[in-house]
């Protein structure tokens, strides 16, 4: 409902009920003032990285300003307890207040922007995530081995070690798929330019055979890797985005906009690095009243230069922080942007060339991982915490990027104590990343061995589970990981829990705390089978050789696989389910694909419904196909139940072959051939 006299409007559900009313006009000239009235109890989550203090963002002003290591990826959406939804349509700086000023209302002003802004609705979280991402974009389908571990060696790596450390993974029986270089792979350390190459004396490919088997890159794939490469980016990206928007030359900026006067520079923002350029840091007094550097050429689109080392193998990239989160007050950009405008848009522009010159390119899925980010990154690149490590503030980042429709993100895995490796491998996908550090696994303490060993090969077993959540998220928005108050959206006090989550349906995981908090219901530890009834506040507890609690929802279906060295398909020929019956129906979607092409666009992908009862388990036919996917496979039921049954059937006859575990109160029974095509169905009593 909107006033045509003063633009001010009322938000209403289906059933014609007040959402939200605005009752301040909104305020116009050189930027914007909006104003919406909070109800009493009301909360609101989003706004990405924005700040990594808390969950619920009632009571504190935000600034929306791409900023390094303070907030890498702002996201300008909200969404209310009230099942509303408002995302700011800008890139320039602005600020949203929620409710700090004037606790009964949110307020959004910019010094210099227009007023563009969607308000939506939803039923609960998830249909608010469904409404949004479906105009901001669906979080990305990573290839499967993505959500696998990428490990990145120290920068001072050559390529006998790098091969080196790829072997003592498999030595070690430590799965692995991803194996990146740091900065040191340039001849130039941190070479900007669209010239780079690989360092001569330690990447050194002979003149006469730079691509191929005998390359260490060819070794490196023949062990089952893909290797990453580091790059930063000081290229104006612009004018290409211009021209695939088909404007001519730069018609699509205000000319008045670069009259705009750019802000002041804070230099706390800049990391004392040298991957973050001095000249870049330019403080307001310092600057020049006109531009000092003309808008930059553009010989070549960025991703040009690249092709070269995707032809020699490369499969993926990560984007470093550099300077696609400082601010450069005296560029001139060359769509005629000011950097207050394009500031928060370069992150952004630069995942998306990044990953449409790939796919475009290599013609199958990317993986392309980056520090920064604005509105509706989710679509195009994974995301890291940055030069944050890891800890409970990344963890808070991934929660509040969940809430904010971005799905694919992860930290620094910090080997060095339990928790740590717990954390590390329990998110949507999984890094351990050198730098200049010495992290290997294989240098740890033998129970550090012992304990990134196992949870390595957890990972591995978790990924058709991990795989299908992250298709969910495709589908609907709903991220694989999920804060607290997304899943108990009736109890204020889940705002404040902040260290541990849903990962996906079933699994809930704790880090770095010593308190658990289990909603209603019947929770599972993974690690000991124990059984624990909520609502329930105790002592997080778990085995020594663990970091952290690891609990299964009741009702829970988890498929697995063996564990592989790597893995190169989003299939297997051998399922087995972790099957924990409750007396309520739940299912799970099994999701499946080749697991790197893009096909899936297509159409050519497979899900399969499975059903929990509480004296059965139902495999439904399956829906969809994809090359390659067989007919018949073998599935495995691992059954938690409380007694040892006395008969097993599958499809009404008796099975003889099943066993029972006495210590895991565990039924196992085979399914072999499991025809996709038809329904299975397992009972016992």
């Amino acid at each position: 409902e909107i006033s045509l006299t003063d633009g001010r409007f009322g938000l209403f559900n289906a059933a014609g009920e007040s959402l939200v009313r605005q009752t301040e006009a909104p305020r116009l000239d050189s930027g914007f003032r909006l104003a919406w009235p909070l109800a009493p109890g009301e909360r609101l989550y989003g706004l990405g990285d924005v700040s990594r203090e808390n969950i619920m963002r009632r009571g504190e002003s935000y600034e929306i300003w791409v900023r390094n290591v303070k907030s890498y990826i702002p996201i300008p959406v909200l969404f209310s307890s009230r099942n509303w939804g408002l995302l700011m349509n800008t890139t320039w700086r602005h600020q949203i207040d929620v409710g700090k000023t004037d606790p009964d209302q949110l307020v959004c002003s910019a010094a210099q922007s227009d007023a563009d802004f969607y308000v939506f609705t939803g039923d609960g979280y998830a249909g608010l995530l469904d409404e949004y991402t479906a105009l901001a974009g669906r979080p990305a389908l990573l290839p499967i081995w993505a959500y696998a571990l990428t490990y990145v060696c120290n920068q001072q790596v050559d390529a006998f070690n790098l091969v080196n450390e790829a072997l003592t993974f498999r030595r070690e029986d430590i799965p692995c798929d991803v194996i990146g270089l740091e900065p040191g792979w340039m001849s130039k350390n941190y070479d900007y330019s669209t010239g780079k190459a690989w360092h001569p004396e330690r990447f050194f490919f002979p003149r006469w055979a730079p691509n191929g088997p005998q390359t260490f890159i060819g070794a490196l794939g023949r062990l089952g890797y893909k290797l990453s490469l580091w790059l930063c980016c000081d290229h104006d990206l612009s004018v290409l985005e211009e021209q695939q928007r088909g404007d001519a030359g730069a018609a699509g900026a205000d000319p008045e906009d670069a009259a705009r006067p750019a802000a002041a520079v804070d230099d706390d923002d800049f990391e004392k690095d040298d991957h973050f350029r001095p000249s870049a840091r330019t403080t307001a007094a310092a600057a020049p009243a006109a531009p000092a550097e003309p808008p930059l050429d553009l010989p070549e689109p960025w991703f040009d230069h690249l092709k070269k080392f995707v032809d020699q193998g490369a499969c993926a990239f990560k984007l470093d922080g550099s300077n696609q989160v400082i601010e450069h007050p005296d560029r001139a950009w060359g769509n005629g942007m000011n950097d207050e405008q394009m500031h928060n848009l370069y992150p952004l522009i630069y995942g998306k060339q990044m990953v449409s010159g790939f796919e475009e390119h290599a013609g199958r899925r990317a993986m392309v991982y980056s520090a920064g980010g604005y509105t509706g990154i989710q679509q195009y690149v994974a995301t890291w915490a940055g030069d944050t490590g890891g800890g409970p503030k990344p963890l808070a980042s991934m929660l509040n990027h969940g809430f904010s429709g971005h799905s694919n993100h992860s930290c620094d895995m910090d080997v060095f104590c339990p928790g740590g490796i717990h954390f590390g491998f329990l998110q949507t996908w999984a890094q351990l990343n050198n730098w200049a550090y010495w992290r290997q696994p294989w240098l740890l303490e033998p129970a550090g061995q012992r304990m990134f060993r196992d949870y390595a090969r957890l990972r591995y077993q978790l990924l058709p589970y991990l795989y299908s959540t992250a298709a969910q998220a495709a589908r609907s928005g709903m991220p694989v990981m999920r804060a607290m108050a997304m899943v108990c959206p009736d109890d204020p006090a889940w705002d404040q829990v902040r260290t541990q989550y849903m990962l996906g349906d079933f699994l809930l995981v704790t880090a770095y705390t010593d308190e658990l908090r289990l909603p209603a219901g019947n929770w599972i530890d993974f690690w000991t089978g124990r059984t624990q009834a909520g609502p329930l506040v105790t002592r997080a507890a778990y085995p020594a050789h663990r970091g952290g609690c690891l609990l299964v929802r009741e009702g829970a279906i988890i498929p697995t696989w063996a564990v592989q060295p790597h893995v190169e398909r989003g299939f297997a020929e051998e399922v087995t389910f972790l099957v924990y019956p409750g007396p309520a129906d739940t299912e799970f979607l099994l999701y499946e694909d080749d697991g790197q092409s893009l096909k899936y666009r297509d159409g050519e992908w497979a899900t399969t419904r499975l059903e929990c009862r509480a004296n059965a388990v139902v495999i439904h036919p399956s829906q969809g196909d994809f090359p390659g996917r067989p007919d018949a496979r073998v599935a495995n039921m691992v059954i938690r139940t409380v007694t040892r049954p006395q008969a097993v059937m599958v499809n009404g006859r008796a099975v003889r072959t099943w066993t029972w575990a006495e210590a895991e109160s565990a039924l196992t029974v085979t399914v072999s051939p499991w025809k996709t095509s038809e329904e299975v169905l397992v009972t016992w009593k």
